[in-house]
């Protein structure tokens, strides 16, 4: 063996124990990637539609309406290491960040998938109520209790579990009207509140107290919606909020003539309110390319998420901005009648100073 060799030899073994070394150092960072899609108006395996109503009449509909993800690699149970990340920042459509911003000090995987589940939940509930009220059913809300702390001013009179009918007979229609009965009080004072526990009506004496400024009851109230048809969504193991405006339009869709999307493909991303508020979400660039790597022409967009849209939207992807459902639906329709170059894109908005 010549020494020209040997010394080859010598420096390939260091730099395959180098790469050893490096894949073993884990690094305090996630990795955000470009997750899969789902189309809401498929099935999630044989004759078995992702979404399914029963008790209503339903109709046949086309096209694609997905649901866009990401996938996040790191946290303290599935650490990255120094080539995940070196391959992270050189991926346009990933995005290194700091462990904690996903994993916050003291919280386990454990923690962030149950929490991501109970919005999941609560996400598509809204999208259901958003969906029947736009095809002009009524859809109650029921405000309840979910939680009164230990040091809660009401601990020992209001329960978890506590339908909130009315507070100073103002009827409970929302969380809004709650509150602003409430805070029709100076802290300190009582409040007549009228709850539904154990099936029997119960009028109750609740004292308020100060919290920043506000007057407050001290629990923490949930909303939940008496739906007139049953409506199930299967996301399977997807977690969080933000699929809940494609929800609502495929929901939506089901329940109309016609195909919305005209046959045309279209994904997009939003939390979704009772009110039919659009929200935004995170992870909109990784989404941006799933959507693109899925197939889809279009995509419908938060407008509150525009900023980080512009100049990282994929080639052959246009975003449209909707603030609204009435917006999402119209947009969507706007792209069936092939009218889509119309419909308002999303601009860098400057911040206030």
């Amino acid at each position: 063996m010549s020494r020209r060799t040997g010394g080859w030899l010598v420096a390939l073994f260091v730099g395959v124990a180098l790469a050893a070394l490096l894949s073993l150092i884990h690094l305090p960072y996630a990795i955000l990637k470009p997750g899969p899609v789902t189309n809401t108006l498929g099935e999630v395996s044989a004759n078995k539609p992702l979404i399914q109503v029963t008790d209503a009449h339903t109709y046949p509909t086309s096209g694609v309406l997905d649901f866009t993800t990401v996938a996040v690699y790191g946290g303290p149970q599935h650490p990255v290491n120094v080539w995940d990340v070196l391959g992270g920042l050189v991926d346009h459509s990933a995005h290194v960040v700091p462990e904690e911003t996903m994993f916050p000090k003291g919280t386990t995987s454990k923690d962030v998938e149950e929490e991501n589940t109970a919005e999941m939940v609560d996400s598509q509930q809204e999208a259901i109520a958003v969906a029947l009220r736009a095809t002009g059913a009524t859809v109650p809300e029921v405000i309840s209790i979910a939680q009164v702390p230990g040091d809660s001013p009401s601990k020992g009179v209001l329960r978890a579990g506590d339908d909130v009918v009315s507070v100073d007979r103002v009827p409970a229609n929302s969380t809004e009207a709650v509150r602003g009965a409430v805070q029709k009080h100076k802290p300190g004072e009582t409040v007549a509140v009228t709850v539904r526990r154990d099936g029997t009506t119960r009028q109750l004496t609740a004292r308020t107290a100060d919290a920043e400024g506000r007057t407050v009851l001290g629990v923490l109230l949930r909303t939940r919606f008496s739906f007139p048809v049953k409506v199930s969504i299967n996301a399977g193991d997807v977690g969080g909020p933000s699929a809940g405006m494609m929800f609502s339009l495929a929901i939506f869709d089901k329940l109309t003539p016609g195909a919305l999307t005209g046959g045309a493909k279209i994904a997009g991303t939003g939390t979704i309110a009772g009110d039919g508020a659009v929200g935004p979400i995170g992870g909109i660039q990784q989404k941006l390319y799933g959507a693109r790597n899925g197939g889809a022409r279009w995509f419908l967009a938060p407008a509150s998420n525009c900023n980080e849209v512009v100049g990282h939207v994929p080639d052959g992807l246009k975003v449209v901005k909707v603030s609204t459902f009435s917006e999402a639906r119209s947009a969507v329709e706007a792209i069936a009648a092939r009218k889509g170059d119309a419909l308002p894109a999303c601009t860098a908005v400057a911040a206030a100073g």
